[in-house]
């Protein structure tokens, strides 16, 4: 960054600074501006704008700058001569912009909204002018509408975080999308029923017998899940506390908010969760069994109705109040629950175990025991998600608490999901109908 752009910044910050003085006087008293106040808030708001005309020049001459360097770079690399030489500010290829944790970004997020001081340079990266701190609340993208973009190396931290052991998107058939949609073809057909794609013994001299494929179009659309975190400016003073605790709570939040729609969402501003519509297949009670209870009939009637194929892949996702009953179902004298840890499909680690063969997720998703819904069982791989490329966007803004001194901490993740058929599917044999999500009944 030229020094004459940030001498143009610190005096654009100076006047929006006097102006919002101004404005700020007449609210702390309740009353409209005062014709003097409002002939110097409009002094102001020309100076500013100028001030803005002469930070679009010389950023354009910046632009044109490096355009002309480049082009002389590459003329170099293809065996021109050329006395311009292109310089990198390695800053800008950073993904943490030169900050060294999430904590020392948001210090100086801090230091930035102290009267009079100036706004590091770091902080711009992004913003698309060079702005200053804003006036009012606005996108993360652009500091002089509402905040400060968060590098992304640390918004990539947040989203791994989000993927932690008991997150259910990993299972899901994922795909990233640039866009905002994205149509998938459909087949719902099966090996063994009458339509689609069919194979057949061909007698000697009989003519083949054509067949096609029956493929329908699902088309999902990115929604919006945000996490707004406000900081305390007590909070902002700690680096440490700070890197800790804050990347932590966002991912977390997001994680049970993800898991929530992968498995319940009601479609509505939201994903299709696999477990709300008609291709959720429910295991009754044994006949005679008595209430409040769990037998291995019941999780064994459950793994029946799986697709082939989908054994493999599936989970268990209980309740924390199913565990208790879990460790005293035997095969004999054997115990089917086997609490250690194993990995799941080689993605991550079942920190509860096996059943079954199977790995548990323990999560409080799962109804209480005993009711309809307290073990699930899923192969989410028949789950359809998709999410915005990049992972998460996140941003900040010093002026939507500013009445409470606080900093908020704005993270946004968009995606959405929804089953990959839409009924459970006939079996070749029997009347028991087969589904990747099966659910244990009422007791």
């Amino acid at each position: 960054m030229s020094k004459q752009l940030r001498e143009l910044q610190a005096r654009k910050a100076t006047l929006v600074k006097d102006a919002r003085a101004l404005t700020d006087i007449a609210a702390s008293e309740e009353r409209d501006m005062t014709d003097e106040e409002l002939n110097a808030f409009n002094a102001l708001k020309a100076k500013i704008e100028v001030a803005s005309a002469a930070i679009d020049r010389e950023a354009a001459l910046i632009a044109e700058e490096a355009h002309m360097a480049n082009v002389a770079h590459s003329a170099v690399s293809h065996g021109h001569t050329s006395t311009v030489i292109s310089v990198t500010d390695n800053l800008e290829v950073d993904p943490k912009h030169g900050f060294k944790t999430v904590g020392d970004f948001l210090k100086t997020v801090r230091q930035a909204q102290n009267p009079g001081s100036a706004i590091d340079e770091r902080l711009l990266i992004g913003s698309g002018r060079g702005a200053v701190a804003p006036a009012s609340f606005g996108n993360e993208g652009s500091a002089q509408d509402g905040g400060f973009l968060v590098p992304p190396q640390f918004a990539q931290e947040i989203f791994q975080l989000s993927l932690g052991e008991d997150s259910l998107l990993p299972l899901t058939d994922n795909v990233e999308i640039t866009g905002n949609t994205m149509a998938f073809p459909k087949d719902e057909t099966t090996p063994w029923g009458t339509n689609g794609i069919r194979a057949y013994w061909q007698g000697e001299a009989n003519p083949a017998g054509a067949t096609k494929p029956v493929l329908g179009l699902s088309t999902l659309r990115l929604k919006k899940l945000m996490a707004l975190v406000p900081v305390t400016d007590e909070l902002l003073d700690d680096t440490n506390a700070l890197s800790t605790y804050l990347p932590d709570k966002i991912a977390t939040s997001i994680r049970w908010k993800t898991n929530e729609s992968i498995l319940f969402g009601a479609g509505t501003g939201l994903p299709v969760g696999c477990m709300t519509n008609a291709t959720t297949v429910t295991v009754a009670k044994e006949s005679g069994q008595a209430a409040q209870t769990l037998l291995a009939q019941n999780l064994a009637k459950m793994i029946s109705r799986l697709p082939p194929g989908s054994f493999g892949k599936a989970v268990w996702i209980v309740n924390n109040d199913v565990l208790p009953a879990l460790f005293t179902l035997m095969l004999g004298n054997y115990p089917i629950y086997l609490p250690t840890g194993l990995p799941v499909g080689g993605i991550q680690v079942s920190p509860y175990g096996t059943l079954l063969g199977r790995p548990v997720f323990v999560s409080q998703h799962a109804n209480s025991f005993s009711a309809a819904g307290d073990v699930l069982l899923a192969d989410l791989s028949y789950y359809q998600t998709i999410t915005k490329a990049g992972g998460m966007q996140t941003a900040t803004s010093m002026h939507l608490y500013f009445d409470s001194d606080l900093t908020a901490f704005r993270t946004t993740f968009r995606m959405d999901g929804q089953s990959k058929i839409a009924a459970p599917i006939a079996p070749a044999k029997g009347n028991a109908t087969l589904s990747p999500f099966v659910q244990l009944g009422a007791r």
